[in-house]
């Protein structure tokens, strides 16, 4: 098969598209036929190295964990699954490459309605979402901010918090501002005189705030919030200073039943997920640099098949 490596780190130079050896499934697990692969920031901060302290890579390497194919083989143990069936998830080996190898039990099966590039981007971003509103807490009826309420796991936890009664305001850029109003979300322009916008939409404050941003809003959400306990950031640097939690694990064991809530919203055209461009292999350093400079108006998808 064919895959995306790297023999040490560096710039986007260093991927190759190489000629590997198939996979075989273990216990539990199963090969699949990849027909997309989302692009995460992780991936392009692991090429550069920046994580290389806390989670070293061993060479050659491979990048990508969101998936979407078909079942090829089905390793010892395996239930639910059949070759031929079509599934989302997330891979245990590089999933930016023609086979991926996936725990059975971190699989769900795609409805039909649902695109490739679409179902291969899920899983990092909805589970993401999913896992921070449950650690924020959030409840019906509760007011929720979300700093870059229109990025990916923005967008994703603004619809799943509307979808349970909860009230977001969801900062964004002038673009997007129509796109957040149409979900039902109060959308509030970011930059200069944020802090007297949201006074004027919250002069109580708000119950939790969920930090997608990054860009310095963290003192102005404890603020809001009424302390740091139900202020979470997944890109702050300085959330230690805040006292704010840092989320940086996606959605763990709760990846699963975040799909499973979400893949039927998404089927019935009640959620949006913008793809905003694909690749091929070939394209892995084009489409990881676009993902770098964050200027995609939704998710960048590599499509191996």
């Amino acid at each position: 098969m064919r895959a995306v490596r790297f023999h040490e780190y560096g710039g986007f130079d260093v991927l190759r598209v190489e000629e590997v050896e198939d996979l075989t499934p273990g216990k539990g697990e199963v090969l699949i036929s990849v027909r997309a692969s989302g692009i995460n920031p992780v991936d392009w901060k692991r090429l550069h190295g920046y994580l290389a302290s806390v989670a070293p890579m061993d060479f050659p390497a491979g990048l990508g964990n969101d998936v979407a194919g078909v079942v090829e083989q089905v390793g010892p143990g395996v239930s639910g699954l059949a070759v031929g069936d079509e599934v989302l998830g997330s891979s245990i080996s590089p999933a930016y490459a023609e086979q991926a190898l996936c725990l059975a039990e971190k699989l769900v099966h795609k409805p039909a309605s649902v695109d490739w590039p679409v179902a291969g981007s899920l899983a990092v971003v909805i589970g993401t979402a999913y896992k921070t509103l449950k650690l924020l807490g959030v409840q019906q009826g509760e007011t929720l901010l979300i700093h870059a309420a229109s990025g990916g796991v923005g967008l994703a936890a603004t619809q799943l918090a509307l979808a349970r009664g909860v009230h977001v305001i969801g900062t964004a850029s002038q673009a997007n501002q129509a796109l957040l109003s149409s979900l039902g979300a109060t959308p509030v322009l970011y930059g200069d005189g944020l802090r007297e916008r949201l006074e004027e939409l919250a002069p109580d404050g708000v119950d939790a705030v969920l930090d997608a941003s990054g860009r310095g809003e963290l003192g102005l959400s404890v603020e809001l919030a009424g302390g740091p306990e139900r202020v979470l950031t997944i890109a702050a640097a300085d959330a230690a200073e805040h006292g704010v939690l840092f989320h940086t694990s996606g959605g763990g064991t709760d990846t699963v039943p975040a799909l499973e809530e979400v893949l039927p919203l998404i089927a019935a055209g009640d959620f949006v997920f913008p793809v905003a461009q694909t690749y091929d292999l070939e394209q892995v350093g084009e489409a990881l640099e676009a993902s770098e400079t964050g200027h995609a108006a939704g998710k960048l998808v590599l499509l191996p098949g």
